[in-house]
């Protein structure tokens, strides 16, 4: 018996410029300054902005958020307690070449049902950053 699994389309690059587009305009409507990251399901960065007025440090962290939301295929928001002590991923921040971050605000990206990639910001309240990507994988879908 032969099982045939359909192929489901990558996300492209503009797949990513929609992405960090809605992520933008949504910040400004929320009046905060951030920096978007979007990956593909490889890990490899497909877009990045930074609004000019977003803190340096947001384009780490938004990068950092896409990458955990993907490698571990959930919102970042949703892993948070998980890293704290006794925690059921206690260790694994530091366990891995690649640091992972465990703040709201990534968000991994499906397609058909798929892990395709992940977005990430950064620059707002975890709360904000996590409202703002899910708002662009909403508006994505």
């Amino acid at each position: 018996m032969s099982t045939t699994t359909a192929a489901v389309a990558p996300l492209t690059t503009q797949d990513a410029d929609a992405l960090v587009t809605a992520a933008r305009r949504a910040a400004e409507a929320a009046g905060v300054a951030v920096s978007v990251t979007v990956l593909d399901a490889g890990g490899h960065q497909l877009a990045f902005r930074r609004d000019d007025r977003a803190v340096l440090i947001s384009g780490e962290t938004s990068t950092r958020k896409a990458y955990t939301a993907l490698q571990l295929d959930a919102p970042t928001a949703d892993l948070v307690e998980a890293v704290r002590p006794g925690g059921l991923f206690h260790t694994l921040p530091t366990a891995l070449d690649r640091p992972l971050l465990f703040i709201a605000g990534g968000v991994p990206v499906h397609r058909d049902g798929r892990l395709i990639g992940a977005v990430g910001v950064g620059g707002g309240t975890p709360e904000q950053d996590h409202s703002l990507a899910t708002a662009a994988v909403t508006a994505l879908a």
